[in-house]
C-alpha cells in the first residue's frame, strides 16, 4: 500500500515541507500588504513568523484534504484565538477572513482547488485531483529516522518525568523537614512556656504561704 504522507508525517513536520513546495509554484505569491495586516482581531501585531504565508496556505490546504470539504468560515474559526480584553474575560474571535480568501484564490489559480456548490448541499472548496496528487508527492521523511525521532522523544519526556519526579519528592522531603523543624520550634516554645508558668506558680504559692505566715504570726 503506497504511503501517504499527509497522514504519515507529523503535521507541523508536513507543513514546513509543503510550504517550501508552494514557493516554487508561481501562483503563491506572499503579497506585500502581508508585512502590515494582522491575521486576526486577536492578534496584538501583524506575524513576524518566517515564510508565514507559505506555512499558513500549506495548513489550509493540509485541513481540505482531511475534512474534503471546507469553506471560508469554518477555516476563519480553525485558525481564530482568544482575545486579551485587559481585566475582562478572554473571548474567542474568528481570524482575518481576507488572508484565507486570498490563499484559496491562488490554490484555485493553480488548479489545486475547486469551487463546490450543489443545491441542498454544503458549500465550499475541495481539492483537485492536481491538488490531491500534489499534497501527496510531498516525500516522507526516513521512517527509520521518524522512529528514532519518536525514541528520542519518548525517551526526553521519561526523562523530564524522572527529573519532574525527583523535584517533587524533594521538596516534599524539603516540606517534610521544615514541617518537623517549625514543630520542633513550636514544642520548645511550648514547653519554655509551660516551664514559665510552672516557675511563675511556684513563685505565687510562696508568696501566698509567706502572706499567710505573716498573718498567723500578727494574730499571736
Amino acid at each position: 500500500m503506497k504511503s501517504n504522507p499527509v497522514y504519515e508525517m507529523p503535521s507541523n513536520e508536513y507543513n514546513k515541507q509543503l510550504a517550501f513546495a508552494l514557493k516554487e509554484i508561481p501562483e503563491f505569491k506572499q503579497p506585500e500588504w502581508v508585512a502590515f495586516v494582522k491575521s486576526g482581531v486577536a492578534k496584538k501585531r501583524p506575524s513576524q513568523e518566517k515564510d508565514f504565508w507559505y506555512k499558513r496556505a500549506a495548513s489550509i490546504l493540509r485541513q481540505i484534504y482531511i475534512h474534503k470539504l471546507v469553506g471560508v468560515n469554518k477555516l476563519r474559526t480553525r485558525y481564530g484565538s482568544k482575545k486579551n480584553r485587559g481585566m475582562k474575560p478572554e473571548r474567542f474571535k474568528k481570524a482575518s477572513g481576507k488572508i484565507i480568501r486570498v490563499i484559496l484564490q491562488q490554490a484555485e489559480s493553480a488548479e489545486f482547488l475547486e469551487k463546490y456548490s450543489e443545491l441542498g448541499e454544503k458549500a465550499g472548496r475541495r481539492l483537485t485531483k492536481k491538488g490531491r496528487e500534489f499534497l501527496e508527492s510531498i516525500e516522507i521523511e526516513d521512517k527509520g529516522k521518524l522512529t528514532d525521532m519518536s525514541k528520542d522523544k519518548q525517551l526526553h519526556t521519561t526523562e523530564n518525568k524522572e527529573a519532574l519526579d525527583s523535584i517533587k519528592d524533594n521538596k516534599i522531603e524539603e516540606k517534610i523537614e521544615k514541617t518537623e523543624k517549625d514543630l520542633a520550634k513550636d514544642i520548645t516554645k511550648i514547653e519554655d512556656k509551660v516551664e514559665e508558668k510552672e516557675i511563675t506558680q511556684k513563685q505565687a504559692d510562696k508568696e501566698i504561704k509567706e502572706d499567710v505566715k505573716e498573718d498567723v504570726e500578727g494574730v499571736k
